[in-house]
């Protein structure tokens, strides 16, 4: 019989420690390949949740710092709190969500290193891990890592908080900023590197410092930054909870957070160039400016006087029943509707008539990277029918009809035709170039851009006026009449 003592003993090991980081590694490695394609979107995300769970096992077991009851019972309430979050947050609430979840990963950094900043003895030595399973680190690197860690994680914490308050039009983070706040910015961000510097002389009680003072500087970096460039503001968030897990994991020498950490570091990183480059805008513009109509642009009603074209859902209708090439192009205003269902229903009876359907997606359509994408999915649409801006485009001189779902600044065309426009240069969805445009939108006005919009007074282009899912409706029961 083997005992009890030596099974424990065995799992503690740390051969087998790190054969289980080195299978969570692999994991994560695997599910952030995954999620790189819509069909097996789902089975990346399971590798991942998998990875992670790993990870919380052995770490609970190898270092034996909670009882196996307690341990267990706090991986159940988490897991039922992010049930409860999967299951009853709305799909236009996602980015909220995300935003959220950015937060929490910078706080449990935060904590994870003011937890080594409470076990120190003294100033310039490290505590020696439960029954030395973990080497201790040097002290100065050791104070290093644990102020990366709390100055991450502290901005990703209450920056992350205010990104969701401007989601969510909590007044409170919503309004305009007092003016100077770029200036305090700097302040705090200097005063945050002072900290540090003090932290690596071995001051452990900077960290405190520090942890406040990086906690105001996420509100004030975050805070001025329009609702536009929230998918930006919370891509680069996320980017830094994983740096702040990467230094957390020097820290307590944690491989597989290290690695962890790393990852979503980086792809971070990268998808927040990639949405930089979607909007052609700078990093630094995103976060120190704003999208603002210039004092010389035309005014809504020198744009739209007398050339607005209302339409019906039954001349819509007509239209659609001689049109071979139809191309949808949703935006945020499908996601707050949630009719992606009904535009499929659409699709089919149009498709049964034998026209080609297909979607046109910006890459920064909706609040998130992915929202349109994430959206048909629920409503099965196959991917084979989504395109990229730069497919789409080639071919919309081509495109009987264009149905512009709930989208504004993307199709805007003065993104191409002024160069003093906010979004002058920003690649857009030629939708102007199809030979009808049918906008479903409740009213005309702008998007965050806070710029009219030409294409609605365009010769070729014709508003269909109100709610997306009932216009959606009425125009599939147009059809079906038809």
């Amino acid at each position: 019989m083997i005992a009890s003592a030596d099974i424990t003993t065995y799992l503690a090991s740390p051969k087998l420690a790190d054969a289980g980081y080195l299978l969570s590694a692999v994991l994560f490695i695997l599910g952030i390949k995954g999620m790189t394609h819509p069909r097996t979107a789902v089975r990346g995300n399971l590798l991942g949740a998998v990875g992670m769970l790993i990870a919380v096992l052995v770490t609970v077991v190898r270092l034996g710092l909670l009882p196996v009851g307690l341990a267990g019972g706090a991986m159940a309430i988490g897991a039922a709190i992010g049930w409860v979050l999967a299951v009853r947050v709305q799909m236009t609430e996602m980015p909220q969500l995300v935003a959220l979840f950015n937060g929490f990963g910078g706080a449990a950094s935060l904590l994870v290193a003011g937890a080594d900043i409470a076990q120190r003895e003294s100033l310039v030595t490290v505590v020696e891990k439960v029954a030395d399973k973990v080497q201790p680190v040097a002290p100065n690197f050791a104070l290093l890592a644990a102020g990366a860690a709390g100055l991450i994680g502290a901005v990703t914490l209450t920056g992350s908080l205010i990104a969701a308050g401007k989601l969510q039009g909590i007044r409170l983070v919503d309004r305009k900023p007092p003016a100077g706040m770029q200036f305090v910015s700097g302040v705090l961000a200097v005063s945050s590197l002072v900290l540090l510097g003090l932290m690596v002389a071995g001051y452990a009680w900077a960290f405190w410092v520090l942890v406040g003072v990086a906690a105001v500087l996420g509100i004030t970096l975050v805070q001025p930054i329009g609702g536009a460039d929230m998918p930006v503001v919370i891509s680069l968030l996320n980017s830094y909870s994983g740096l702040a897990a990467a230094a957390a994991g020097f820290l307590i020498q944690n491989n597989v957070l290290i690695i962890a950490g790393s990852l979503v570091g980086a792809s971070g990183l990268i998808l927040t160039n990639i949405m930089c480059k979607a909007m052609n805008r700078s990093l630094a513009n995103v976060v120190f400016g704003k999208l603002e109509p210039s004092a010389e642009g035309p005014s809504a009603d020198e744009v739209y006087e007398g050339k607005i074209k209302a339409t019906s859902p039954e001349e819509v209708a007509m239209l659609l029943d001689g049109a071979q090439h139809v191309v949808i192009v949703p935006g945020y205003g499908m996601a707050v509707a949630q009719c992606q269902h009904t535009v499929r229903e659409l699709a089919d009876e149009l498709e049964n008539r034998g026209a080609t359907v297909e979607y046109a997606i910006h890459p920064v359509a909706g609040r998130m990277p992915g929202h349109m994408n994430v959206l048909l999915a629920e409503a099965d649409v196959p991917y084979d029918k989504l395109k990229t801006m730069e497919e789409m485009n080639p071919e919309f001189s081509q495109v009987d009809v264009a149905i512009v779902l709930g989208a504004n600044d993307v199709v805007n065309p003065v993104a191409n035709t002024d160069p003093t426009s906010p979004i002058a240069g920003m690649p857009i969805l030629e939708v102007d170039k199809a030979r009808t445009v049918v906008v479903i939108k409740r009213s005309l006005s702008p998007g965050f851009a806070g710029i009219p919009n030409p294409l609605f007074a365009a010769d070729n282009c014709l508003m269909l006026f109100g709610d997306g899912k009932k216009a959606m409706v009425d125009l599939v029961a147009a059809v079906n009449e038809n």
